[in-house]
């Protein structure tokens, strides 16, 4: 049993392998808990049941998980549903904060969100940190919205412990020439319904679309049609802050290339 901080929100977390206690490390808290999570047989078997499927999608054979890894990700769903109640929306993307505001990165699986996020650290150096380069956390509330680290950073392992402010949702796609456009309206809700966390509670999905239309009025959004060069990264900056110039890099660029 552990109490972590995830989202600014306060949790118990009671897990049957030590390495998942562990795996919330960054994130513990003496902080009184709002709420328990605690997986049981049956959370386990519906995350074996949706990753099976999910091979199956996509043209693989189902593979062997150990309850360990269904444990791990089924302490993430019940905490995704639950966060719910306070504000807090999963997505599903690479956010890196640059100058203290959020850039967050969708795109489908293997089109290079990360690889696009390498980029912008390459480029601009130790201006950029990496929130979370796999599920970040969003809360909003009263028209502002924060962008959390959470300890499902990726397969590379890049986040933190911290929040920023969103600046701008971006999608990519491959292109051999770099071009970025904003979008608005049911576009960028389009986009942001099949990025962010989907319930099956009728009460839950209300209130994530609510969410997700704040999130729209709070926030820009753009579609990002790129290929995996350094002028990538100066071609997305540029778009999302018209009439600046190009910022410098920071002191340690060298390092972060």
């Amino acid at each position: 049993m552990i109490r972590a901080k995830i989202a600014g929100v306060p949790v118990e977390i009671r897990c049957r392998h030590e390495e998942n206690e562990s795996f919330f490390a960054d994130y513990f808290t003496d902080e009184s808990p709002k709420f328990i999570v605690e997986p049981e047989a049956d959370d386990l078997e519906r995350i074996r049941v949706s990753a099976d499927q999910m091979a199956v999608n996509e043209g693989r054979e189902p593979e062997h998980y150990s309850e360990s890894y269904l444990e791990n990700n089924a302490v993430h769903a019940l905490l995704a549903e639950k966060l719910v109640e306070y504000g807090v929306l999963l997505m599903h993307g690479s956010a890196l904060a640059m100058d203290g505001e959020v850039y967050i990165f969708t795109a489908k699986s293997g089109t290079g969100k990360s690889t696009h996020a390498r980029l912008w650290r390459e480029r601009f150096g130790s201006r950029v940190e990496m929130i979370n380069d796999d599920k970040p956390m969003l809360r909003i509330e009263n028209g502002s919205v924060m962008v959390y680290g959470t300890p499902w950073n990726g397969k590379h392992r890049l986040g933190v412990n911290d929040r920023a402010p969103l600046k701008a949702v971006i999608h990519l796609t491959r292109d051999t020439k770099n071009h970025i456009n904003p979008i608005a309206g049911r576009e960028a809700f389009a986009l942001i319904y099949r990025q962010a966390y989907v319930s099956r509670n009728p009460e839950t999905t209300r209130r994530i679309v609510a969410m997700e239309e704040e999130l729209i009025r709070s926030a820009a959004f753009y579609r990002l049609g790129c290929n995996m060069e350094i002028e990538a990264a100066e071609t997305a900056w540029r778009g999302m802050n018209p009439g600046k110039p190009l910022p410098e890099a920071g002191k340690d660029e060298q390092n972060e290339a």
